[in-house]
């Protein structure tokens, strides 16, 4: 198996590790890059996801492992504070990425919304701040095959575009 093959198997087994054992979809996909990356991705920016779960604070909106790995492609790709003004227009090539992983999200799951998702998966979507429905979601696999599947796809689809871009050997 050749170094790219094995980062993009690596990545999407740690992301589905990362949920099943932990939760926390856009930190499960972080956490994978940060595990292979290593100094790449900081402390902070793992940090920073952490209410990315469930779709933004729970609210079902955009899919935390997608908004997380748009966080780890902006590590690779993006716009850096001291270079705000971005005469180079690095933000839409970051854009351009992130576009292309949506696309992705879409073809696979229909939307990028984790309700909506949650449907496709699992024939219904939960309300996580309920406990009841939480159970439920729990029942359903939520944590155990589906979510985690998610986040394993996530993150091997950002691996594959940071490497066709060349951002990663």
């Amino acid at each position: 198996m050749n170094n790219s093959k094995k980062l993009i198997s690596e990545v999407s087994e740690i992301a589905y590790r990362n949920e099943k054992q932990y939760a926390g979809c856009a930190q499960a996909v972080i956490g994978a890059f940060k595990e292979l990356t290593g100094s790449k991705i900081h402390d902070d920016v793992f940090k920073a996801g952490t209410a990315l779960m469930g779709g933004i604070g729970c609210s079902g909106n955009a899919c935390g492992s997608l908004t997380g790995a748009v966080m780890v492609m902006s590590i690779f790709l993006g716009r850096e504070y001291d270079n705000f003004s971005d005469p180079e227009k690095i933000r839409f090539e970051s854009s351009k990425l992130s576009k292309k992983l949506t696309d992705r999200f879409i073809e696979e799951y229909g939307t990028v919304n984790c309700w909506d998702i949650q449907r496709k998966i699992m024939g219904r979507s939960f309300n996580s701040w309920d406990k009841k429905e939480y159970a439920e979601f729990l029942k359903a696999g939520g944590h155990d095959t589906k979510c985690p599947s998610v986040c394993g796809n996530a993150a091997k689809w950002t691996m594959e575009i940071l490497i066709e871009e060349g951002l990663i050997e």
